[in-house]
């Protein structure tokens, strides 16, 4: 695709980051910062330590198992939506692994267009006129955090499984990959 007349797509951009590791690595972080943010945790311990599962009289005589369910259907929601907002905070952030995944995406859009990869600098003139040469060029804005963020979990991981299955019917040396 090195053609200057092709349009890359965000699902080129994605395929590539999938095919060489780039997702898997990077998810890898998310979870490590996530597993490593003392405030996600005071806050989730605090949500189990209020849990009315767990102070309600007689909770003692419940099986782990009973308690186990009933706390997940309490906290469940309210937990993974405090996670989910600690992860775009990640993703989205200007330093850090949000850089390194702009960054990322970037080199690779570069590399399936036929583009040198620009020289990365603090300058927002540069990153800015970067930006609107790639939506004049690809009429698509390929890092559009607003398009990212309607995108519902769900949505999500429908077109991993769809790339995920499209790849595996397409290609049998791919059984490393997995649902």
């Amino acid at each position: 695709m090195s053609s200057s007349s092709s349009v890359i797509t965000p699902e080129d951009v994605l395929e590539s980051l999938m095919n060489d590791g780039t997702i898997d690595a990077l998810r890898l972080k998310i979870i490590n910062q996530l597993k490593a943010n003392e405030e996600l945790k005071s806050t989730t311990i605090k949500m189990a330590e209020e849990s009315k599962v767990l102070n309600t009289p007689g909770a003692e005589k419940q099986t782990k198992r009973e308690l186990f369910d009933a706390l997940r259907q309490e906290l469940e929601g309210p937990v993974l939506e405090k996670a989910s907002k600690s992860v775009w905070e990640l993703i989205l952030e200007k330093d850090g692994l949000g850089k390194e995944i702009n960054e990322t995406v970037e080199r690779v859009f570069c590399r399936l267009s036929g583009r040198e990869p620009p020289l990365f600098s603090s300058s927002s003139n540069v990153e800015n006129q970067m930006v609107r040469e790639k939506e004049t060029e690809t009429k698509e804005d390929n890092c559009s955090n607003t398009e990212a963020k309607k995108r519902s979990l769900s949505e999500v991981n429908h077109s991993e499984v769809a790339i995920r299955k499209k790849k595996q019917q397409g290609d049998s040396s791919n059984d490393h990959i997995t649902p």
